[in-house]
């Protein structure tokens, strides 16, 4: 019979600790920083790794590969933060097991205290984690969207996360009222000088932590199913050399960001330059190994969080 939820959590927690400790070398001073908790949970977590024998030449459960995975990636491309699921053995694209990674992040996020203001994208990946994730008390942190919310014909974009996240922590959750991409450059400035969503806007900018989705380039793109954008745009874009999307932001394999016919008319939040400001992407899959790797070499990720069969290609 399959371990309740809290109780895979708990060994989960206790995996992620006993390998912090006896293969990094961490300090439980150190571990309880990592993992959001107190020193006594972090020696507590410690201890239940041996009590467990989930640890005994090496750590014997599947979280282990996965925190390998993560800093190897760290190390491959600088990411200050990484988090990589374990193979749940889903088709396509990775829902399940993102999601989970997704929730557990932002519930940690959330109950760490340190974010005034998180800023979340929209997209499938991140509406499973906003799905997953258990109801929590988020205090004083508010919720702030850094995309537009709607289509170019202004229709509902249905994997909006905006309502369900203050559904979750009964906190505010400011939306962007306007389409991801303008019809126009002119009318991106008529929308952005509205009452209001200037300061969304600013509030978006200046985000403690951003989590966004990733997006290819090619016809079976979520810009491009969702009614975001027209199908002949993305294929301007690819025949650009485009193989990624951020932020409504195209990279080119070398995370190079284009200029594109887009770029005056999208209505985000502003693609960090620097790796510093806490910018983590959540997102795997088959389909979306060019376009994660192309986002990884913009230097420009403070984190990623993706999933084992996926953080095996990326460093393939």
């Amino acid at each position: 019979m399959a371990a309740p939820d809290s109780e895979k959590s708990r060994l989960d927690d206790a995996a992620r600790a006993g390998w912090l400790y006896y293969i990094a070398g961490h300090t439980q001073d150190e571990i309880a920083k990592r993992l959001s908790v107190s020193r006594a949970t972090a020696q507590r977590l410690v201890s239940l790794c041996l009590s467990e024998r989930l640890i005994t030449f090496r750590l014997e459960h599947p979280i282990a590969a996965c925190m390998e995975l993560a800093k190897r990636l760290k190390d491959v491309y600088g990411l200050r933060y990484c988090e990589v699921a374990p193979d749940l053995g889903e088709d396509g694209l990775p829902l399940r097991a993102l999601g989970h990674a997704g929730a557990t992040f932002l519930k940690r996020e959330i109950e760490r205290g340190d974010n005034r203001v998180i800023g979340l994208g929209h997209g499938r990946t991140l509406a499973a984690a906003v799905q997953y994730m258990p109801r929590v008390a988020a205090r004083d942190v508010r919720f702030v969207s850094l995309l537009g919310g709607l289509t170019r014909n202004y229709g509902a974009n249905p994997y909006d996360v905006m309502h369900r996240i203050a559904e979750k922590t009964g906190t505010q959750a400011f939306v962007m009222p306007v389409p991801f991409f303008a019809n126009t450059a002119e009318d991106r400035a008529v929308l952005r000088a509205q009452r209001g969503v200037k300061e969304v806007f600013d509030l978006a900018n200046k985000a403690d932590l951003k989590l966004v989705g990733l997006g290819t380039v090619d016809a079976a793109a979520q810009l491009v199913l969702s009614g975001m954008i027209e199908p002949g745009e993305i294929e301007d874009i690819a025949a650009a050399g485009g193989v990624g999307e951020i932020l409504g932001h195209f990279l080119d394999a070398t995370g190079q960001v284009l200029e594109t016919a887009l770029t005056g008319r999208t209505l985000s939040a502003s693609f960090p330059q620097k790796r510093t400001e806490r910018l983590v992407a959540l997102a795997g899959g088959h389909g979306k190994v060019e376009a994660i790797r192309a986002i990884l070499n913009s230097h420009r990720l403070f984190g990623l969080i993706t999933d084992e069969r996926t953080a095996r290609s990326l460093l393939d």
